[in-house]
């Protein structure tokens, strides 16, 4: 028999369990193991399998990787509507091995359609195409926090590992969820195949850097581990590690007997470099860091054994994060208005015996008040556009078809779109999607 897809599995029914008789396990030390032990959420699936597929140290060659199928936002909205009917809870951890980007869109946009209060938090890759925009309609949506690899906080690692990021990506895609208010926890490794003594230690202050600046706020390092369904351990050579079995000869086809406890195959990194003295001294430096702490330490007093000075300068990231934004927004870039309509307010403004007739637009939502003022014709022109480009009339207006819609009435809409009125609207719901 075919497995169902994933359309097809329904929803998850929890009717029968006593869920207000659990008891709850609060983790202090981490805010990340803190939201996911504390409490209760609903368990849902955006996508099954990973959009990615890549990663080399990952069980990509199995079916729970390598099928990715996504399900329909409507349909996801619809089982988040039946369990909360169900349990009576709001929360849900979407268990992904790595959530959408675009599914997360339209996901937050059919939640915020049907007006729904829920919180929930997911695992994702840190892509380039979580905008800033993006990240403002996810938090809208009830978003609260996100998990992401990092890994080894190195190019050439990152590279090697082929997990299709650079470290100034993630600087970028990690500051816009924070400046959005959704809490970042980073997956961080140690003891890659070839990873040398300087890497480790670059990587350690490429994470000091990150938590400095407050862009990461939960963070937890795993030791590489082979597994025989990774790329790494289907094909060890190219990747400088030997498999060994206790009599230290190669191991047969572990895993591939059915058992996946039979998962994990000890190795020999060709470098010989003991990468378990690092374990304490990483564990440890990342605990105050996520405390807020020591951050002005010199890395060497984190291990009892010399290391190298790091290579990287103490301003790598906040270089990485003062890039110019582009000002080139694509012309199919869907414009979505998240905010109510506004009151208004009419006003004149004088200046060398002219008169320019002007109207005040005062946005609410449940947390603050904005105003700002247009000239009469372009305040009018834009009270009509928001009302067609809210979420509840779901047209998917781009931006190509705004500006042409502007220059029918008015010129040069760039001027106009980059104007202090209109950056002020941007931060309050009119989101470049």
């Amino acid at each position: 028999k075919n497995d169902y897809k994933q359309s097809e599995v329904g929803t998850p029914d929890y009717s029968d369990l006593f869920l207000d008789k659990y008891i709850s396990v609060i983790e202090i030390a981490n805010p990340m193991h803190s939201l996911w032990s504390d409490g209760r959420w609903n368990k849902l699936t955006m996508a099954h399998g990973c959009y990615w597929g890549k990663c080399t140290f990952c069980d990509i060659s199995l079916d729970y990787i390598k099928l990715y199928e996504p399900i329909a936002a409507k349909t996801l909205v619809d089982r988040m509507e039946e369990m909360i009917a169900q349990t009576g809870e709001n929360g849900f951890h979407f268990v992904d091995e790595a959530a959408p980007p675009a599914l997360m869109r339209e996901l937050a946009l059919e939640i915020l359609r049907r007006k729904l209060t829920v919180t929930w938090w997911t695992n994702i890759r840190f892509e380039k195409s979580f905008t800033r925009d993006l990240c403002l309609l996810l938090k809208a949506s009830g978003c609260i926090a996100v998990s992401g690899g990092l890994e080894v906080a190195s190019d050439r690692l990152l590279e090697l590992i082929k997990k299709g990021v650079t470290l100034e990506q993630v600087a970028q895609v990690t500051r816009n969820f924070t400046e959005s208010g959704i809490m970042v926890h980073a997956y961080l490794m140690y003891g890659y195949p070839t990873q040398t003594v300087q890497e480790t230690v670059d990587s350690l202050e490429m994470v000091r850097q990150l938590f400095e600046l407050g862009i990461i706020q939960s963070g937890f390092w795993h030791q590489f581990a082979m597994t025989a369904h990774s790329p790494v351990g289907m094909f060890p050579e190219e990747f400088g590690v030997i498999p060994i079995g206790l009599d230290e000869k190669a191991l047969p086809l572990v895993g591939l007997d059915g058992l996946f406890a039979n998962n994990d195959i000890q190795f020999k990194d060709k470098t010989g470099i003991d990468h378990d003295k690092f374990s304490f001294g990483l564990k440890k430096s990342l605990f105050n860091y996520m405390h807020g702490i020591c951050f002005d330490y010199e890395l060497q007093e984190w291990f009892d054994f010399k290391i190298p000075k790091t290579t990287i300068p103490s301003d790598y990231i906040v270089s990485c994060l003062e890039k110019e934004e582009s000002f080139n927004t694509k012309p199919s870039a869907k414009i979505v208005w998240i905010g109510g309509k506004p009151l208004s307010e009419a006003f004149s403004k004088s200046k060398k015996g002219s008169s320019r007739q002007m109207l005040k637009l005062i946005f609410h939502n449940k947390r603050e008040t904005i105003q700002i003022s247009l000239d009469k014709d372009k305040a009018e022109w834009l009270v009509t556009t928001l009302e067609s480009l809210s979420i509840f009339q779901n047209k998917n207006q781009t931006f190509a078809q705004l500006k042409t819609d502007f220059e029918t009435h008015f010129e040069d809409f760039e001027l106009f779109w980059f104007s202090k009125p209109m950056n002020t609207l941007k931060d309050f719901g009119l989101l470049v999607l």
